[in-house]
């Protein structure tokens, strides 16, 4: 949790962030779990009646995801049901360092792993794993690390830093490596990649601002240029791949897709844009299954409300 951009830094604030996020994930691994669970749809209500202009942000993302057709009682069911997912997304991850690995295989289902995945690191360049935010990709992180596989994921950097250190060891004690976003991320991940490794992107958000324009949704954006530059620079295979809930308790679908043919011009930057463009029809795809499970809640267009690039 991070204090809002135009009001100084504090300290209060951070310590209220980083001793709420400790107690609730205490909470979560000690309290009985139809409690926990019956909290967590309660708090989705909460959250989706009072945090207004995340429910615009929700409602202008399912109808880009559903199209125009949607009808208000469908798109306000769906509004509810992402703030539901959200909460779902903490509530599980809260708990996933206490599960046994016996509780984590049962509770994940995977298409593309045998094929896409292992076949990119047959090849030798290691895989990229592009997702985007939705459902709950933590899950299957833990899932790899189980398999023995080297996971290095890239995260956005959240102030104060004291909780980011905090959520850094809670996804080490997941088996990931965890890579701050900066100007470090790329010598790190090249460094992975070239040691044949996994690396997770989370590539449906700009954050750093500096992207490649492309069409995503039927409008034009920005998405992260460095999935397609480190697939183009390590030969690496490039999978779309979202994570959803399922309706069971405690279930996950995987669907890792093929990976992203494609051929070389003489221009990186062409390139690049290309196959950005590419993974943003890849990414539609996955989310259009589940639009409902998809975590974007911060402006991502230049048509939406407060959006800054």
């Amino acid at each position: 949790m991070a204090p809002p951009a135009d009001r100084a830094r504090d300290p209060l604030f951070d310590d209220l962030g980083l001793a709420s996020f400790k107690l609730a994930s205490a909470a979560v691994r000690t309290l009985p779990r139809t409690l926990t669970d019956s909290s967590a749809a309660w708090l989705g209500l909460l959250f989706s009646q009072g945090m207004r202009n995340r429910r615009v942000i929700v409602e202008r993302n399912l109808r880009r995801a559903l199209g125009p057709r949607v009808g208000r009682l469908e798109l306000w069911l769906l509004v509810q049901a992402a703030f539901d997912s959200y909460t779902r997304y903490w509530v599980e991850s809260f708990r996933l360092p206490s599960l046994t690995d016996a509780e984590i295989d049962a509770g994940q289902y995977t298409v593309g792993y045998d094929t896409h995945v292992l076949d990119g690191l047959a090849a030798g360049n290691g895989v990229i794993l592009a997702l985007p935010h939705l459902g709950g990709w933590e899950w299957a992180g833990r899932w790899l690390a189980q398999r023995n596989h080297r996971l290095t994921v890239v995260v956005e950097p959240i102030e104060p830093p004291e909780l980011f250190e905090w959520f850094v060891s809670w996804r080490r004690s997941l088996g990931m490596d965890v890579v701050p976003l900066g100007p470090q991320a790329g010598s790190a991940v090249l460094k992975a990649l070239r040691a044949n490794e996994i690396v997770c992107l989370l590539c449906d958000r700009d954050l750093q601002g500096g992207g490649v324009e492309v069409e995503f949704f039927g409008e034009r954006t920005t998405l992260p240029a460095g999935p397609a530059t480190l697939a183009l620079r390590t030969g690496a295979a490039l999978l779309p791949t979202a994570v959803y809930f399922t309706g069971t308790r405690d279930g996950h679908f995987g669907s890792t897709g093929p990976p992203i043919l494609f051929e070389r011009t003489k221009s990186l930057r062409n390139d690049v844009t290309a196959l950005t463009q590419e993974l943003a029809y890849r990414l539609e795809a996955l989310i259009r299954r589940s639009p409902e499970q998809w975590h974007l809640f911060q402006p991502n267009w230049p048509s939406d409300p407060g959006y800054r690039r």
